[in-house]
C-alpha cells in the first residue's frame, strides 16, 4: 500500500470510528488496546520460547560486559 492509499485508508477508518458514539468509541479503542497487549504478550512467548531453545541446546554464550563488548568491537 502506496502512502497516498495508506492515508486515505486511515482516514476512511478514523471517519467510521467517529461516526459512532462517544462510549463505543471507547470500547473499540479498549479492544484495540488489549489486543495489541495480547499481540506484544504472544511475540514475546515466542522469543522467550525461542531463547529456552538455544539454551537447550547449548547456543547460549556466556561472558561478561566486557566480554559482550569485545566480541561487538570485532
Amino acid at each position: 500500500m502506496n502512502p497516498i492509499e495508506n492515508t486515505s485508508f486511515f482516514q476512511q477508518a478514523i471517519e467510521t470510528v467517529e461516526s459512532l458514539p462517544e462510549d463505543a468509541q471507547q470500547i473499540l479503542v479498549d479492544i484495540i488496546q488489549k489486543r495489541l497487549k495480547q499481540k506484544r504478550r504472544d511475540e514475546l512467548v515466542q522469543e522467550v520460547a525461542a531463547a529456552e531453545e538455544d539454551y537447550a541446546r547449548g547456543e547460549v554464550k556466556y561472558g561478561s560486559v566486557d566480554d559482550l563488548m569485545a566480541e561487538l568491537e570485532c
